[in-house]
């Protein structure tokens, strides 16, 4: 699954192209998702503006100056492509968008097709139709139940070490499954929660209570929470991490990938101390840490 990089790189991709404008067509395939399309779906999206584009957790919002907002989950395998209209984008951003023919003819795994007022078309295709999008009133998007009861970001003002301190007081599993919780921290997932881990040189098998016994912070919260928003925001400098299915919306691969110091290097000398990176299974997921370098 796309984590938080990965999400909000494809946001940053989409936002020069749809903000301020306004969808003049909106398409769907029909095809159930991971859940159905929300009632009256393209109806309801054709006419509107596109206010402003967000990211919460793992999760992408498109404020409409209908007063509505649709949700988006990537899934597994959903991506956007983008075809650029008659307006220019800034230069800087050219890299998010893609050169080709603007009158490509739907495939059979596009799931949403948007044409904007400039002639933009935007494509949403997902071969495995993991993802989902939602559509609801504004005030209503903090109840929904993808967001409701999410931790604070990871790269906002509400994730400290004293925050942590206080979540992870009393937590008998590990620290690792701790973090995982998107209740804790919103948008984390398995590859840069391995990647923090190592940075800040604690074991993924350490109970999480240990960290902060007393709910005050440590040395070590403070180097988690340092590495965490250190590693994020470098995989979102480098566009994310493609594993197998993420794509920039101009069909580049991300690149943190290449920068993994322990993820998928089972066995591999640590960049630390030379051992060899070890796995283990937690919670049904791949752990990849160093026994050595990390306690």
């Amino acid at each position: 699954m796309p984590e938080l990089p990965e999400v909000e790189t494809v946001m940053r991709g989409l936002e020069p192209h749809m903000t301020g404008r306004r969808i003049i067509s909106a398409r769907i395939s029909g095809k159930r998702l991971r859940h159905s399309w929300p009632e009256g779906f393209a109806a309801r999206l054709e006419g509107g503006r596109v206010e402003r584009l967000r990211r919460r957790a793992k999760y992408m919002l498109w404020d409409l100056d209908t007063g509505e907002t649709v949700l988006c989950h990537l899934g597994m395998s959903g991506r956007f492509t983008v075809w650029p209209g008659t307006q220019d984008v800034p230069e800087a951003l050219g890299a998010f968008y893609f050169h080709g023919p603007s009158e490509r003819e739907p495939g059979p795994h596009d799931h949403l097709i948007l044409t904007l007022e400039d002639q933009t078309r935007i494509a949403y295709t997902d071969p495995r139709r993991f993802g989902f999008f939602d559509l609801m009133a504004r005030e209503d998007v903090g109840n929904h139940p993808a967001l409701a009861r999410l931790g604070p970001e990871p790269l906002g003002p509400g994730f400290t070490p004293a925050y942590m301190a206080r979540a992870l007081r009393g937590r008998r599993g590990a620290v690792k499954t701790a973090l995982l919780d998107q209740a804790v921290v919103a948008g984390l997932g398995n590859i840069y929660v391995c990647e923090a881990l190592f940075r800040a040189g604690i074991s993924p098998r350490r109970q999480a209570g240990g960290i902060a016994p007393s709910g005050r912070p440590t040395a070590r919260l403070e180097r988690l929470v340092t590495a965490v928003r250190e590693v994020l925001l470098e995989a979102i400098a480098a566009g994310g991490s493609t594993l197998r299915d993420h794509a920039r919306v101009n069909g580049e691969a991300g690149g943190f990938q290449q920068h993994f110091a322990v993820y998928g290097r089972e066995g591999e000398p640590c960049e630390g101390c030379g051992r060899p990176v070890q796995r283990i299974v937690q919670g049904g997921r791949s752990t990849f840490f160093c026994s050595h370098c990390q306690k």
